[in-house]
């Protein structure tokens, strides 16, 4: 049984629903433009599911999944995938945990077995997990004075107090050593569950055989069983400025405050004011303020973060420790600005332009078509969302505009986290 919708921005042009013969449903594009097949899948649940003593499970599990499955050990798979160019990847977040697979056609048969034995037998042999567990630990301790690194950790851990969205995704060295190979299998047994996946595949190959291929990977996984509900929040701690004192001649700094996530109606409009604040690379009024006008960093950017039960609108610079007042300063002032006064009609307009033309260049490779049909799948946006987006963002009004504002900027100051040793704060 399939549907069909036909898309203005992607290329190929029709986005098709497929049933299995055992009841999968993947979204499908059929292209000949080239002889490959890239796949792309999510399954409910990720990070936030740790056990609360051991956050990192869910990443080691998806670094694992590839590492020996069936009766192949961990070279033997490996060189499998090699031997025929198949690229077969996972990742884990706070909210799912997924991967891409990508073969070309002649290798299909092979390409989705190995996928198969990958998500329904992966072995976790005892070497593997030791490898696994000292490459993340080696990872994490690396990161230990990575200004960068803390300051995200500590924002976060303000931001969403005991709330597993606080907790690290890699983990920490003390809960990744913990972490044993009963905890894997558990995590699998969760998370790896028919009826929780979503999939997307776009490539030379047809319905039917496509049909079958889907069955035979995702059709075998046992039935999902309930998850840990995550508890809805909000930001915390706006208002605050928490310094993370490191010895370093230039501070890194994290600013944030409230969202809106990708399910909302006002999340298109806040898409739009966060272009025109932060996320318009060198046309944004961030940019223009704090790099252009002031030469007081390099960089400095927002973006919105949607998370299934939480979601804010997120910022990032760095600059010398003598000039960490004033930068923030400027950031906040532009910030308000922003608010009481709202976009010119000029940069709104500039703005919609943007985001509308350069929606189709997200859509140039298969992969890239794959996670992004994915990853609307997996938030629920409906099939034929790529046909509506870039209608959706050219309707913004500056009504719109104002109502995300105030629901973004209108809750209170912006928790700020900065890593360094800045003075005069």
């Amino acid at each position: 049984m399939t549907s069909s919708v036909a898309t203005r921005s992607a290329s190929p042009t029709v986005v098709k629903t497929l049933t299995s013969p055992g009841g999968v449903e993947a979204w499908h594009v059929e292209s000949d433009v080239v002889p490959l097949i890239a796949v792309a899948f999510t399954f409910e649940g990720g990070s936030a599911q740790d056990p609360v003593d051991k956050p990192g499970v869910a990443q080691m599990l998806s670094r694992l999944l590839d590492e020996g499955a069936g009766d192949y050990n961990s070279d033997a798979f490996q060189e499998r995938l090699a031997g025929r160019a198949i690229e077969l990847s996972f990742n884990a977040g706070n909210d799912a945990i997924g991967g891409s697979l990508k073969t070309l056609l002649k290798h299909a048969d092979e390409a989705f077995d190995l996928l198969r034995l990958a998500l329904a037998e992966p072995r976790f042999d005892a070497d593997s997990i030791e490898r696994v567990r000292a490459q993340t630990i080696a990872g994490l301790r690396y990161q230990q004075n990575d200004p960068g690194v803390m300051a995200t950790r500590h924002f976060f851990e303000a931001g969403f107090p005991d709330h597993p969205y606080s907790r690290p995704t890699s983990g920490t060295v003390e809960s990744v050593s913990m972490i044993t190979r009963d905890d894997l299998v558990d995590m699998h047994r969760r998370l790896i569950a028919r009826g929780r996946v979503k999939i997307a595949v776009v490539g030379a190959i047809n319905a039917e055989r496509l049909s079958a291929l889907v069955d035979k990977v995702f059709g075998g996984l046992h039935e999902a069983e309930p998850l840990t509900p995550i508890e809805t929040v909000g930001l915390i701690a706006t208002g605050q400025r928490i310094v993370a004192d490191l010895d370093v001649p230039q501070s890194v700094i994290r600013f944030g405050t409230q969202g809106i996530t990708w399910r909302d109606p006002g999340f298109i409009p806040a898409y739009v004011l966060n272009h025109i604040l932060g996320g318009g690379a060198f046309t944004s009024r961030l940019f223009q303020e704090v790099r252009e006008k002031r030469g007081l960093a390099y960089s400095v950017g927002t973006s919105l973060v949607s998370y299934r039960s939480a979601s804010m609108t997120w910022g990032y610079t760095a600059t010398k420790n003598e000039r960490v007042t004033e930068c923030l300063d400027v950031i906040g002032s532009e910030i308000a600005r922003l608010h009481t006064d709202g976009p010119t009609d000029d940069e709104l307009r500039k703005a919609k332009d943007y985001l509308v033309g350069s929606y189709a260049l997200g859509f140039d490779t298969s992969t890239k078509i794959a996670h992004t049909l994915v990853q609307i799948a997996f938030e629920g946006l409906g099939i034929d969302y790529i046909a509506r987006r870039n209608e959706l963002v050219a309707s913004v009004t500056q009504a719109d505009i104002r109502s995300a504002s105030d629901r973004i900027f209108g809750t209170g100051p912006m928790l700020t986290v900065i890593a360094g040793r800045p003075t005069g704060l």
